[in-house]
């Protein structure tokens, strides 16, 4: 057995659900979950319907790459929504469609990391937990750099040493982040890159937040379009993962793709020939009428908009929380210890909800998802109100 398993940390939700047990939940209340990242908005019909359409395809074997037809959708996609070069992102070069970007942003570090040398792969803290399972099982350490308060809950990467930056081999950026909706500058993605080209090392940057965001005139920035905008068109050391998932309301068809270095590409699906795990085409041909269609997209930005909108009046005034950038959690302070609040809300008024420090590692004392809690506002917007409005009543008993 891969003694390497041994080193995994429990994933946040078992914790979890170690802390709600002996906890009765308040039965006159029906249970809402803010807990998971999980949209529960309704998928795009006629997505739904092309997935009907396409049960046929079912009979042949689809190829590790993805169809043609299903890059160029990728790839005309990344050119419009980041404003690439018409010329810069090849379907044939650059893209591979995935399984969802869980299993890309684990497998993807299987892939790259050099066992032979003492690697470390840098990532952020608060984080998505793949990204430590994958260093650690990849024959590598984790290096964590705190994404907390002190600087807007976005990456100091300047304070991390020449040391560290000499062992790194890859590093994970999140943007806009998970938990904290915090987004990267263009400017700071490109000092990032680089610093890749002086200590050469990759950039894996997990974007799949990046469709839900507040302002219309201004989107998030990805990595493919922060290095295309200082002349690095053939994307070197760069690569971005990206998902329907948050983007479309379509967290079962696990799809989404990674694109970037095409020398990485090609690395990357040699290991994917091996791994075994081609999207079907039923989903393929489901995907490219969702990369096609930008409509359905607004609506559900707008649909966030509203449901943020209502819960921050609601708690705003008895709690310390704010808009984020971009994504769909709230990331506020907790009165008192967060997997505290979190066992006390879930008995009192029956909501779920994660501590923040289950999303974190102590560095140098300081785990910085403590007195934090997530919250996905992914449920309906009568659910989510009815979620505050539940908070603000625990918190004016209890704290206020």
């Amino acid at each position: 057995m891969n003694t390497d398993l041994n080193r995994l940390h429990p994933y946040p939700f078992e914790k979890l659900a170690r802390l709600k047990q002996g906890v009765t939940a308040n039965e006159a209340l029906a249970h809402i979950a803010l807990s998971i990242g999980e949209p529960r908005h309704p998928p795009p019909a006629f997505v739904l319907q092309q997935l009907a359409q396409s049960l046929d395809k079912i009979t042949s074997y689809p190829l590790t790459r993805g169809s043609a037809e299903l890059r160029r959708s990728i790839a005309g996609w990344l050119r419009r929504r980041f404003k690439l070069p018409e010329n810069s992102i090849d379907a044939e070069q650059h893209i591979l469609p995935v399984n969802g970007t869980r299993e890309a942003l684990f497998a993807f570090a299987q892939a790259m990391v050099n066992r032979q040398t003492q690697a470390l792969v840098c990532m952020p803290n608060p984080f998505y937990q793949i990204y430590e399972g994958a260093a650690l099982l990849a024959g590598a350490e984790a290096f964590f750099y705190n994404t907390g308060a002190e600087t807007d809950y976005l990456p100091d990467f300047e304070n991390i040493d020449k040391a560290t930056w000499q062992k790194c081999q890859l590093i994970y950026i999140c943007t806009p982040g998970n938990p904290t909706g915090a987004v990267i500058s263009k400017s700071t993605m490109q000092w990032l890159i680089n610093k890749a080209e002086e200590y050469d090392f990759i950039i894996a940057s997990d974007e799949c937040y990046s469709e839900i965001y507040f302002d219309e005139a201004n989107p998030p920035c990805g990595l493919l379009e922060a290095a295309a905008e200082m002349g690095n068109n053939e994307f070197k050391r760069c690569v971005v993962f990206h998902s329907l998932s948050k983007r479309s309301n379509l967290p079962g068809l696990r799809s989404g793709f990674v694109a970037g270095d095409a020398e990485l590409m090609r690395a990357f699906l040699q290991y994917r020939t091996y791994h075994g795990c081609a999207m079907s085409m039923h989903h393929q041909y489901a995907s490219i009428s969702a990369w096609d269609d930008e409509q359905h997209v607004l609506e559900n930005r707008n649909l966030y908009r509203q449901k943020f909108d209502q819960v921050l009046q609601i708690l705003s005034p008895c709690l310390e929380v704010s808009l984020p950038q971009a994504g769909f959690y709230l990331w506020p302070k907790t009165p008192i210890s967060d997997t505290e609040f979190a066992r006390q809300l879930y008995g009192e008024k029956n909501i779920t909800v994660l501590p923040g420090q289950y999303l974190s590692r102590t560095v140098d004392g300081i785990n910085p998802g403590e007195k934090h809690i997530r919250m996905a506002l992914v449920a309906t917007p009568e659910e989510t109100t009815e979620a505050a409005e539940r908070i603000k009543d625990f918190l004016q008993t209890h704290f206020l």
